[in-house]
């Protein structure tokens, strides 16, 4: 597949908006069940290490694909650095980010604080990115919002460095939203080039730094490597990290950051209803079921009014809409 134009002047269907979305959100899904049984089920030491393991399949895979002619991307030269900076230094911060927090917080806890980062990519495409939004939209954004506030506020088991490392991974995943969504315009790079120097620029300094805090050390001498179950989950995640990445761009290339944001939102929200039964980590209360509620009906509006109700080109451009004035 040849290297794609700017995507934010081409035109998509609607199918295509829609099952880049399902097919992100199935994705985002399995892989958070899978981290959560490798790292806390298993006790897997080393979340740092795993990431490697998703860098590595995600390199093994695309480049057995440009080999075999099924994707095409850009060869590397001394261009490719500057083209894709900064996705590779946001890329690594959201999956070690990401990875430590998934570890750290109860299932239902971690989806609830990744709300923010609809937010945070609303704002960052306002600024980066020069978009509006339909008043509609930011509404539906705010009440997905409020519901992960509601449902914090009854969380029982507080952890300061676990809501700062989900907080900073909010930051980082709605920052490389944006700049993905920015960089596939970039001529050469297209999807496939994106996700593969992202993973090639960053793995080797991930390793070091993994060697270096001795969390290479705890995944070598895990105990856990001579069980098959955990061998098998430990590959699976390593495979959907690519799957994930790959999901995250297409989703990003069909539709804006935001979308994709708030379709992980919604996974989120279903991933918090299973963990109340699935996990053993949960501790329930009416408030936080509340609030989870909230949020669903804020993203279920939301993929309503992008997938479903589209009025009129006349009637949208003069529908109101948002914008942070700089």
């Amino acid at each position: 597949m040849s290297s794609d134009s700017c995507p934010e002047t081409a035109q998509h269907s609607g199918l295509l908006k829609f099952y880049s979305a399902m097919f992100y959100a199935g994705s985002s899904f399995v892989i958070t069940v899978v981290n959560k049984t490798v790292l806390t089920s298993f006790r897997f030491p080393s979340y740092m290490c795993l990431a490697i393991g998703q860098m590595l399949a995600t390199l093994v895979v695309l480049y057995a694909a440009k080999m075999c002619k099924r994707v095409q991307f850009q060869d590397f030269d001394r261009s490719i650095p500057l083209k894709i900076f900064p996705l590779p230094l946001l890329f690594v911060g959201n999956h070690i980010t990401g990875l430590a927090s998934t570890k750290k917080l109860s299932l239902p806890m971690f989806t609830v604080l990744r709300k923010f980062t609809i937010l945070m990519t609303m704002i960052l495409e306002v600024y980066i990115l020069r978009k509006t939004f339909p008043k509609r939209l930011v509404y539906s954004v705010v009440t997905i919002v409020l519901g992960a506030l509601v449902a914090a506020s009854s969380d029982l088991a507080f952890d300061l460095e676990a809501y700062a490392f989900i907080l900073l991974n909010d930051a980082f995943t709605a920052a490389s939203g944006v700049y993905t969504k920015k960089k596939l315009g970039a001529e050469g790079l297209g999807k496939y080039g994106v996700l593969f120097y992202n993973a090639l620029i960053i793995v080797i300094p991930t390793f070091l730094a993994s060697a270096l805090t001795g969390d290479l050390h705890k995944a070598v001498t895990f105990e856990d490597w001579v069980e098959g179950t955990f061998v098998f989950c430990f590959l699976m995640s390593c495979f959907m990290g690519f799957v994930l990445m790959y999901s995250i761009v297409l989703c990003s290339y069909y539709n804006s950051a935001l979308t994709t944001t708030v379709v992980g939102a919604i996974k989120n929200v279903a991933v918090a209803y299973i963990g109340i039964f699935v996990g053993g980590d949960y501790l329930f209360s009416w408030t936080n079921f509340l609030g989870l509620s909230i949020c669903m009906s804020g993203g279920l509006t939301y993929s309503y009014l992008t997938f479903i109700d589209k009025p009129p080109a006349s009637k949208t451009e003069g529908s109101p809409q948002v914008k942070i004035e700089t």
